[in-house]
């Protein structure tokens, strides 16, 4: 079955309002557009409707991070505190199942390295229930809820309070890292986060359409899955149609497919004059151990994390090829590269999922990307 006829069956059924999917084989690129941008069937999608990336936000933040180490403004040993003071002397909880008052000084400065691999100590492992996870989850938030968070300085803050569930280096936690990259790329370009992904990034890829504010009139609507089927959770001009208090590094970009096979042909292309090779092998190199992947187990799925992506490390299902960047989206999103097959894949759709597990029509355009 092709990939059209693939994602066209999940609109048939009505799983999926539509969907954008760009393959890009080193040149050889197959666009599908099927469906609607909403379930209303407004109109049709098109290869420029703007989608709300979530998760796949993480791997161009880390980029951006990695745009200040070329340029030698941080190094990946630097404590994090001289720019965020507020992180400078955490808290660690003396067990991971401990109380949030039972707590004992971080063995060492956070680094930047640290929060590039998600090694920083704040983020979410597999079990939800440790007392110093659910005293995270208020302040990390929903990130499809751009418009709920804070200033900066009021997040870092709330941040600052919440102690660390595990020492810096011993766990891979997800998610609040890639938030706190953002504000470091801040801080340390003394730029907006947003004004300097457009300089150093946007810009140089021809990423036109990239940014933390999308135009209603080419944006879809997003959708959460219910018992009782899909229901409307933000529309076309909903909360991207604004810039937020805390532009997100987790997962606050909208844009198009095609702007993100720029970033991916880039990382492919060993920087392109945005990054060197060497801060691309950073980026999409597995940094984790095999404790790392124990507690992160949920997310990762026996893979391995580089910087604001996944990597695969063993192959366990058809689409898996050792190397593959990349990660997915709580909106369903999905973006990789290959660098074996010199391949970028990107589906983006609107309906999101709050379940780690990939869903099915996600997987079966891994499959197809990978034939």
């Amino acid at each position: 079955m092709s990939l059209r006829e693939t994602l066209h069956g999940y609109v048939d059924d009505g799983t999926l309002p539509g969907a954008v999917a760009i393959v890009d084989r080193g040149g050889r690129r197959e666009v599908v557009t099927v469906g609607s941008v909403d379930a209303e069937g407004s109109r049709p999608m098109a290869e420029d409707t703007l989608f709300r990336f979530a998760s796949i936000t993480k791997p161009i933040t880390a980029a951006a991070v990695l745009v200040l180490v070329d340029d030698g403004r941080l190094a990946l040993d630097d404590p994090i505190g001289r720019w965020l003071p507020e992180l400078a002397e955490p808290k660690v909880v003396r067990t991971p199942s401990g109380a949030l008052d039972d707590v004992v000084p971080a063995k060492r400065p956070i680094t930047v390295f640290d929060v590039l691999t998600g090694q920083a100590g704040w983020g979410f492992p597999s079990d939800f229930t440790l007392p110093a996870v659910q005293a995270l989850f208020p302040v990390q938030g929903d990130g499809r809820e751009v418009q709920s968070f804070p200033e900066p300085d009021v997040w870092l803050a709330r941040l600052a309070r919440v102690p660390l569930v595990y020492q810096p280096g011993e766990a891979w936690l997800y998610d609040t890292c890639s938030t706190i990259q953002g504000l470091l790329v801040a801080r340390a370009s003394g730029q907006s986060f947003p004004g300097f992904l457009a300089e150093r990034i946007f810009a140089p890829l021809g990423m036109t359409d990239t940014g933390f504010v999308a135009a209603p009139g080419r944006s879809t609507a997003f959708y959460k899955k219910t018992a009782g089927g899909l229901v409307l959770a933000d529309p076309p001009d909903g909360q991207w149609r604004t810039m937020p208090a805390l532009p997100l590094g987790n997962g606050g970009l909208a844009g198009t497919a095609g702007d993100w096979v720029a970033f991916g042909r880039m990382l492919l292309a060993g920087g392109a004059g945005v990054l060197t090779p060497e801060a691309v092998r950073l980026m999409t190199t597995d940094h984790t151990t095999a404790a790392h992947r124990e507690i992160g187990a949920l997310f990762l799925d026996g893979q391995g994390w580089g910087m604001g992506g996944a990597v695969d490390i063993a192959v366990t299902e058809p689409w898996h090829v050792p190397g593959r960047y990349g990660w997915v989206g709580g909106t369903g999103t999905t973006a990789h590269v290959v660098p074996a097959t010199g391949t970028v894949a990107v589906l983006l759709t609107q309906v999101g999922a709050d379940d780690p597990v990939p869903p099915r029509w996600m997987r079966d355009f891994w499959h197809a990307a990978a034939a």
